[in-house]
């Protein structure tokens, strides 16, 4: 299903059976998926790593209108691309035929420490 005006794709006008919940939440999962696969491609620009496998990426939460809000932080407050990266986020992921709208909320709680990175990006660092 999508929206006449837009074209974009809709996942489910408030699902009343449980076959229509079970494919909003399939549908949800697909475009969750491919956000992430996206957000594999964004790299810190210090450290060789995408800020998924970072552990930067707290939260993705996708609506049943396809839109997302991300909830990420930073390496640091004073991380030099505190400006920039969230913006890039949002653009990536709005870039996503599926998706809606995107939202990215920048957080500081909890703060971020290298025990979030993935076991893959430990090892790409020598961390072990």
């Amino acid at each position: 299903m999508s929206d006449e005006t837009t074209g974009t794709p809709v996942i489910a006008d408030a699902p009343q059976t449980v076959e229509e919940k079970v494919a909003a939440a399939t549908e949800r999962e697909k475009i969750e998926e491919k956000v992430v696969e996206v957000l594999k491609t964004i790299f810190d620009p210090e450290i060789p790593v995408n800020i998924y496998e970072l552990g930067l990426v707290y939260d993705i939460d996708i609506a049943d209108d396809a839109k997302v809000h991300v909830k990420m932080t930073l390496t640091s407050p004073a991380c030099p691309v505190a400006g920039s990266l969230p913006p890039e986020v949002k653009a990536k992921i709005e870039a996503v035929p599926e998706v809606a709208a995107a939202e990215v909320e920048v957080v500081w709680d909890p703060v971020w420490n290298p025990s979030m990175m993935s076991e893959a990006a430990r090892l790409q660092l020598g961390m072990f």
